[in-house]
């Protein structure tokens, strides 16, 4: 059995007052806290979403983050969590703020 954790990548969508509330500053710093790598952008219809990649268990505790905390002004209706995958290796060098 292998010591080293499965990488995971997932894609995700964060609805409710997650816009004008540094939401996407909050994400990238709780991503980068994980060690995680990814990205995070605001979307025309009012919600946030990105993707994240990282050890299975990092990824797993952001999605618990992105459901239930962001940022402090946020307030979460639901996150929804899709094409989650195993990966061989990230397709990212950091967590970014796109714009």
């Amino acid at each position: 059995m292998s010591t080293e954790e499965e990488l995971l990548s997932v894609d995700y969508e964060v609805y409710g007052r997650v816009q004008g509330v540094f939401f996407r500053k909050h994400t990238q710093s709780e991503g980068q806290k994980l060690g995680l790598v990814g990205w995070v952008q605001n979307t025309g219809a009012g919600t946030v979403q990105g993707q994240v990649q990282g050890p299975a268990g990092r990824v797993q505790q952001m999605q618990r983050w992105l459901r239930t905390t962001g940022s402090p002004q946020s307030r979460i209706a639901k996150a929804e969590f899709r094409n989650e995958r195993a990966v061989d290796k990230l397709d990212f060098k950091d967590f970014k703020v796109v714009r």
